[in-house]
């Protein structure tokens, strides 16, 4: 076993805003100059091209699976950048699309949480409506991605149904019971509650060196995406008062409650500190959306314990999904729009699934024997096919996240980093910050 010693916590937050606001995207509607010519590169034109994909993590774009698409199109090259974090790639995007479009790839990955943003400058991208593929995907999935008038941004890749990852050999040290389904009990099992998963944490942390969960970022994330409508009125799209959300605020006060227990690792997810506590024993549970156990495998490779239990707090919760988008400004707009809808096929999912832990969000790849079959190595040979298809079943649909949603989440997660991460600011003063850097954002 690995050392206990816990990660040093770091003395800055992290910056989440892009380089540029999203308002500058308004600039590009003069600026840019429409959809490439829909012949060049179209199945009709067999001229040689070469089709960027940026995404960002691990969408599970292989060179193999790449190179079989080359083997379907001849004249095809397909080139894929992977930025290191989602925001990252937002920058990237949010900044290139503000000069016009120049740059940016041919095939843009978008994730859900900062879509919203970009769908009130939809001649900005193509419209990617294609009747033959007309209930491929969950119907809010589709949703998410659609404007009013029809117009569809983006092909859905993954969604985030979501368990509970765990470390069952400090839950053994710990003297909690290790198998899932007892782990699943443990934190409630149907009826589990936030309590249920903070009380276990409380027992836990009693008995170990190891702090309960990773950060409260990602605790915050799981917790407010069970909001059906968290920080805008759905009916105008306009920001609720944060100074007077109940629910922000009850959400906001149980995590501090459990930093103040010292539940936390007091980490920030994707940050260096964060993937070195993987090997230090650092935290023995996270929330964890499917795509999560890839990025977990990745990082914590070589220490054995993680398992998958089939639970959640607070019933059912989706946590992230991203879409595939084709900029305006792309040169062979027709070839990347059937790029991407190759991508996003039930049977390329359902690959990507087993490859990265990407939780289809297409239908026929929910219910294929590839994914229903699927075991993970890794994490004690747990069914994840199973487990998440039946955590996918528990998603009543997708919460509402207009244009003012990423920037106010994130200005709560950064509070919740002053509190627990920098140690900068207690509860309230981080609290009354957000409340006042929330509405200066309207």
């Amino acid at each position: 076993m690995l050392s206990s010693t816990r990660p040093t916590r770091r003395t800055a937050a992290r910056t989440l805003q892009a380089t540029a606001g999203v308002a500058a995207i308004a600039l590009a509607l003069t600026a840019c100059g429409g959809s490439g010519d829909a012949a060049e590169g179209g199945s009709g034109d067999d001229s040689p091209i070469t089709l960027k994909v940026a995404t960002f993590n691990n969408f599970g774009y292989t060179e193999e699976v790449l190179a079989e698409y080359k083997e379907e199109h001849p004249n095809v090259t397909v080139e894929h950048v992977t930025a290191a974090t989602s925001d990252d790639a937002r920058a990237n995007l949010t900044t290139k699309l503000a000069a016009g479009g120049e740059g940016l790839a041919d095939i843009e990955a978008i994730e859900v949480d900062w879509l919203p943003e970009l769908m009130q400058y939809p001649d900005l991208f193509t419209d990617l409506a294609d009747p033959e593929l007309d209930g491929r995907w969950v119907d809010w999935k589709v949703e998410q991605a659609t404007t009013l008038e029809g117009k569809v941004l983006g092909y859905g890749t993954d969604i985030g149904p979501e368990a509970i990852c765990y470390r069952s050999d400090l839950f053994e040290e710990a003297g909690l019971p290790t198998d899932r389904e007892e782990v699943a009990e443990l934190l409630g099992g149907e009826d589990a509650t936030w309590e249920d998963y903070f009380a276990a944490g409380r027992e836990f942390v009693k008995e170990s060196d190891a702090a309960w969960y990773d950060s409260v970022g990602g605790t915050f994330q799981g917790m407010v995406n069970q909001l059906p409508a968290a920080f805008e009125d759905p009916e105008t799209g306009e920001p609720k008062d944060l100074a007077d959300n109940t629910e922000v605020k009850g959400i906001y006060d149980e995590i501090v409650a459990s930093v103040e227990d010292d539940l936390s690792a007091g980490l920030v997810q994707w940050e260096d500190d964060w993937n070195a506590a993987f090997q230090q024993d650092a935290f023995a549970t996270m929330l964890c959306p499917a795509w999560m156990t890839g990025a977990v495998e990745e990082r914590a490779g070589g220490v054995e314990g993680w398992d998958v239990a089939n639970v959640f707090p607070g019933g059912g919760g989706n946590w992230g999904g991203s879409f595939l988008t084709v900029p305006a400004s792309g040169e062979n707009t027709e070839a990347a729009k059937e790029l991407a809808a190759w991508l996003t096929a039930p049977e390329q999912q359902s690959r990507f699934f087993e490859s990265a832990g990407t939780f289809p969000s297409q239908l026929e790849a929910q219910d294929s024997e590839a994914v229903q079959s699927a075991t993970n190595a890794y994490f004690n040979d747990a069914p994840v096919g199973e487990i998440f298809a039946t955590r996918a079943q528990t998603i009543e649909g997708a919460p509402f996240k207009g244009a003012h949603y990423f920037g106010i989440r994130d200005e709560v997660t950064n509070a919740l980093n002053r509190v627990d991460v920098t140690k900068s600011q207690d509860a309230d003063e981080a609290w009354d910050e957000a409340v006042q850097k929330a509405s200066a954002l309207g």
